[in-house]
């Protein structure tokens, strides 16, 4: 448990990955507690994607172990059962790039959706509950629209309550801007916001510094498949004190 008390709700250790020849993840390991933000920084290609992808098992680690909630769901040599997996993916929602809406469905369809095939709610109480989610996140008003009919920040907002509408402890995010405008991206950036403040226990790939700056608890720096730095905001961002880290923080317009 950390100092307030709450227990770890994910931990990864010794995290590989290869394609081929190259190493993409040389041996990452983080613990997670319940409520914790950690934003995840670093260069294109630094194995950022790929290791947040590795936490719900959308690839496959080579090496390593990985407990989420309790229960250890990878360990290297073992294969994870196809039933664990989706049990998996029910407690760890993910948000990608790109919003991955069916777009003959309206919003609330595509909400609708996911609840019923993954926990087989029936159409009123999949309803119900697509209607207070697409509430919270600003599109109560949007919520009978195709995907073709909303900006980029409205789609990937039906991509976060989606996401939410299977209830997960932990949500992670994929570099969730940057895709979409810059000025549609404060919309989605509004309602992470709003996520971390409710407690809600969260790993965001991300770009966007302020905003981890703002809303992490802490900052993870990775590069070329390594951790770095890790620690409070303040610190990585404002006093980093890797040479790499200091570098990147200058470049994307940090403060050292």
């Amino acid at each position: 448990m950390n100092s307030q008390g709450k227990p770890i709700t994910l931990s990864a250790k010794g995290i590989r990955k290869t394609f081929g020849e190259k190493e993409i993840l040389r041996g990452i390991d983080l613990e997670v507690h319940e409520g914790e933000q950690i934003a995840i920084i670093g260069p294109s290609g630094s194995g950022k994607s790929t290791f947040i992808r590795c936490l719900n098992l959308l690839e496959t680690p080579d090496g390593g172990s990985l407990e989420v909630l309790g229960q250890q769901v990878f360990h290297a040599g073992t294969k994870t059962p196809d039933r664990s997996v989706r049990e998996l993916r029910k407690q760890v929602g993910m948000v990608f790039q790109s919003f991955n809406l069916f777009a003959t469905y309206t919003a609330l369809e595509n909400v609708n959706l996911a609840q019923r095939r993954s926990l087989g709610r029936s159409l009123a109480e999949a309803t119900v509950r697509s209607h207070e989610l697409l509430e919270r996140v600003g599109l109560q008003d949007h919520m009978h629209k195709h995907p073709a009919q909303l900006s980029g920040g409205q789609q990937q907002r039906v991509a976060i309550a989606r996401a939410l509408a299977l209830d997960p402890k932990i949500m992670l995010f994929d570099e969730p801007t940057s895709a979409i405008d810059p000025e549609m991206r404060i919309e989605v950036l509004h309602v992470m916001r709003d996520l971390a403040q409710s407690g809600m226990t969260m790993l965001m790939v991300t770009h966007e510094i302020q905003f981890a700056e703002e809303a992490a608890d802490r900052v993870m720096f990775i590069a070329d498949g390594e951790v770095l730095e890790i620690g409070p905001p303040a610190q990585v961002l404002s006093a980093p004190q890797h040479p790499r880290t200091q570098r990147f923080v200058q470049a994307v317009g940090g403060v050292v």
